[in-house]
């Protein structure tokens, strides 16, 4: 990598750009106010005596403007916000303070760079995400459903959201026209919701093969607890999964290592650091549950496993050996079954990594 000549720190907002344009040899600063359009901002850089290396913070503007620079030539460091130093005694915070302060960052070496995503890993990406906020969605709509019900004294005797459960919504009456509006409005609102779910997942799954992560996802699709839409989930949020060394560095990105505060003699470990993707740390731990059942190869597993390799087959029943082995310590030990499915989570993540490096 050159020594670059010319470092730019921006401010990126949706209608404008602040840049902090900084030449390293004479020290001189000097800011320029442009349009929101990445095209101003590559014309800029490319103005600038070179080499010229940038960056930005990642946010809601995305990373078109980082593929949009290292495509003309210029150096791109997507900066992860939550990891920018900042002194605990500033209390001005400007557009132009923010550009500089990246700026000098970047000088010394003190920002840490995010991964930028291809286009295609984006776009499966979002819709993996927008997939997930209909999850949440959906889980909304149900509860407002179930609670109206509920303050009006009508109770279903089984398990919610079941079909029999949805036959019997539609054959509920309430007495007055205003509460019965609000629950034709309220279910229908559940029906919509699962349409358009079950329309995204048909999306996510024919995206699969021609997806940067075919490979991956059927390598982890041999872990039980782990099936289409938690493996694209989580390869959507994981990305590379190369650009890790080791599992453990994979277990601390996801935020499943334990927090930890020691001075001088003392070392105090406490919660997860839940960092990273919130949504990926949530398909792990769902999937951690199926380990709380003994080992066996159920046929739902057998035909994942199907034309992989032997080596995905053999981690796939170390890791039920394993993980199941430490579900059961732990609860002989009288651990809490929510904390045991996040120790098994990282572990399982852990599984993971080891799967998707197999060649």
């Amino acid at each position: 990598m050159a020594k670059a000549r010319t470092l730019v720190g921006l401010d990126v907002h949706a209608a404008k750009v602040v840049a902090a344009v900084l030449d390293a040899e004479t020290g001189e600063l000097r800011f320029q106010r442009l349009g929101g359009e990445s095209e101003r901002v590559v014309r800029l850089c490319g103005s600038l005596e070179g080499p010229v290396r940038a960056s930005y913070e990642a946010g809601p503007t995305g990373y078109g403007l980082a593929r949009a620079l290292e495509g003309a030539g210029v150096e791109c460091v997507v900066a992860a916000p939550g990891k920018i130093p900042r002194g605990a005694t500033e209390k001005v915070k400007t557009d132009r303070r923010d550009a500089e302060h990246l700026v000098r960052l970047l000088l010394a070496g003190k920002l840490h760079p995010v991964r930028v995503p291809g286009p295609a890993e984006e776009a499966l990406r979002d819709l993996v995400r927008a997939r997930e906020d209909i999850r949440g969605d959906l889980m909304r709509a149900r509860h407002r459903l179930s609670k109206l019900l509920l303050r009006h004294g009508v109770r279903f005797d089984g398990r919610a959201w079941t079909e029999r459960h949805r036959a019997w919504l539609g054959k509920v009456e309430l007495g007055e026209q205003p509460a019965r509006a609000t629950f034709v409005d309220y279910l229908g609102a559940v029906e919509a919701l699962l349409h358009r779910k079950s329309e995204l997942e048909r999306q996510i799954t024919a995206a699969i093969p021609s997806s940067p992560w075919a490979r991956e996802v059927g390598r982890l699709r041999c872990l039980r607890g782990v099936d289409t839409l938690t493996a694209v989930g989580l390869c959507a949020e994981i990305g590379d999964f190369a650009r890790f060394a080791r599992a453990g560095q994979l277990m601390s990105y996801l935020g499943l290592v334990p927090s930890e505060h020691s001075s001088g003699e003392s070392r105090r470990l406490g919660a997860i650091t839940r960092s990273g993707s919130r949504h990926a740390r949530r398909l792990l731990v769902e999937a951690a549950w199926h380990y709380r059942n003994p080992v066996r190869l159920g046929r739902e597993l057998e035909a994942r496993q199907q034309d992989q390799p032997a080596a995905a087959v053999a981690i796939s029943w170390s890791a039920q050996a394993r993980l199941h082995r430490v579900w059961s310590r732990m609860q002989r030990r009288g651990k809490r079954r929510t904390l045991i499915a996040v120790a098994v989570a990282r572990e399982l993540a852990g599984f993971c990594w080891s799967i998707s490096q197999i060649e």
